[in-house]
């Protein structure tokens, strides 16, 4: 079998951090002339922009890429990830690997489930593959299933 490379896509994670920073920025705009004598509706307004703001510059600065690739004659995963700051690689070898399951996040009803692979290691822990970073299909239960199956067919061999 042939190496199996998946990565990230940083440029929708830097869209979605872009427009968190904007509507910061527009809601302490907006609310800047709030009634600071009590807790009013403007204050709550100015302050959630604060928070997206404080959330967002973090999130710009720390934007990168995974890669997650299977390297079947190592008998290996590599996960490799990349930002401004630093590089990061981990590796986790097939004999670690018990079992792959499929995990998820987020609710049905507020459109925002994302599935990703669990890896059950002989240690006891959990390791996840393709969350959180920004894998395309991420909402899409049927390529989890695809990817598991694959993986599971790499662990066989």
């Amino acid at each position: 079998m042939n190496n199996w490379t998946i990565q990230s896509n940083p440029v929708k994670q830097a869209v979605l951090t872009i427009i968190i920073i904007i509507l910061g920025l527009l809601l302490m705009y907006g609310f800047r002339n709030f009634d600071s004598s009590s807790f009013s509706n403007s204050l709550a307004g100015f302050l959630l922009g604060v928070l997206l703001l404080v959330i967002g510059i973090p999130g710009l600065v720390t934007i990168g890429k995974e890669t997650i690739t299977v390297l079947p004659k190592e008998r290996k995963i590599l996960i490799v990830n990349k930002n401004l700051f630093r590089k990061k690689n981990h590796v986790l070898s097939f004999n670690e690997i018990t079992t792959v399951q499929i995990g998820s996040l987020g609710t049905r009803s507020n459109g925002s489930k994302n599935y990703y692979l669990t890896l059950q290691l002989k240690s006891g822990k959990s390791f996840p593959l393709f969350f959180p970073a920004y894998y395309s299909g991420r909402f899409d239960r049927a390529i989890a299933e695809e990817r598991r199956w694959k993986l599971e067919s790499y662990l066989k061999q």
